[in-house]
């Protein structure tokens, strides 16, 4: 018997040694892909894809920097020869054009409502989607759903012949910043009410149950739960939002006249030939870029959290 017992050991000793329990499940190729993705070498391609992402924006900025007749001599990295050629006239003189920054500020009175009306809404529909109780509220919220499909290009006939038709004591709507606000706040609330929705859903209901008992109405608990607790997905909805009608060249197309064209429909005017109109489009163009791009980079944190909280039950 004394005999057995060491060779019992080592045998019991080299299993234990030879790999997880029979019961433990296998990770199969994807999940030793996905383990290893967080490794320096999935890092250091990432930084050399965010590099190579980066080189448009920063061959659009020396051009920008360059005078026409640099830009028409050679690409813009001849600036790493010849710095001498930065130079700030380009934006000097488009700044100087009055419709130009009238342009700006449309830009600006056309996104900043559409952003702030699309989330103070669709965060109020959300709240009441999500926790209380009326008549008819699955039926609506299956209505919202289903605008989501709705493309743009659908609508933007009958609503421009919409527009023609009101006049406020001489003002038109169609043509105006105030149509253009509309159109984007009605077009941009099925995704941002879809997307709150679910992320307020997610909630614990005893935070709510527990403001209830201590007296607090809706609006309390709307104000004081639910608007702090869905930060990330207020951020990431307002960060889509803002992209999308800084953006915008569709719908200024439509519905913006000369008085209340926004940047993207100025700059769409000013292409003739692009060689002969750089010093205009280059500085224009970065111009426009630059204010989203700062935005996201400056709300970035919230982004992929509140997408993807608000995505899952």
């Amino acid at each position: 018997m004394s005999a057995k017992n060491p060779a019992n050991t080592g045998n019991a000793g080299h299993a234990g040694n030879a790999g997880p329990a029979p019961g433990a499940p296998k990770r199969g190729v994807a999940a030793r892909i996905a383990g290893r993705v967080g490794g320096g070498a999935a890092q250091g391609l990432l930084v050399v894809v965010a590099l190579f992402w980066l080189v448009p924006t920063f061959g659009l900025l020396m051009a920008s920097l360059r005078s026409n007749e640099d830009n028409n001599a050679g690409g813009w990295w001849q600036v790493f020869t010849a710095p001498s050629q930065l130079t700030g006239e380009a934006y000097t003189a488009l700044l100087d054009k009055p419709d130009f920054v009238d342009s700006f500020w449309n830009t600006v009175l056309i996104t900043v409502p559409s952003t702030v009306l699309v989330v103070a809404i669709a965060a109020l529909a959300a709240y009441a989607f999500a926790w209380l109780e009326f008549p008819g509220r699955d039926w609506l919220f299956l209505l919202v759903v289903a605008l989501l499909v709705v493309p743009v290009q659908v609508a933007l006939i009958p609503v421009a012949k919409l527009y023609g038709r009101i006049d406020f004591g001489g003002f038109q709507m169609f043509g105006s910043v105030t149509g253009v606000v509309l159109f984007h706040v009605a077009f941009g609330l099925p995704f941002a009410i879809f997307l709150l929705r679910n992320f307020f859903a997610a909630i614990p209901r005893d935070l709510l149950e527990a403001a209830r008992m201590d007296g607090g109405s809706e609006w309390t608990i709307f104000r004081r739960v639910i608007f702090p607790l869905g930060g990330p997905a207020i951020a990431s909805l307002g960060i889509f939002q803002f992209l999308w009608v800084w953006n915008d060249l569709l719908v200024a197309l439509v519905f913006a006249d000369t008085g209340s064209q926004p940047m993207t429909k100025w700059l769409q005017s000013q292409m003739r030939q692009f060689t002969g109109n750089i010093d205009v489009l280059a500085p224009g163009a970065f111009l426009s870029l630059i204010i989203p791009l700062a935005v996201f980079f400056a709300f970035q944190r919230y982004f992929v959290q509140g997408v993807l909280a608000g995505s899952v039950k």
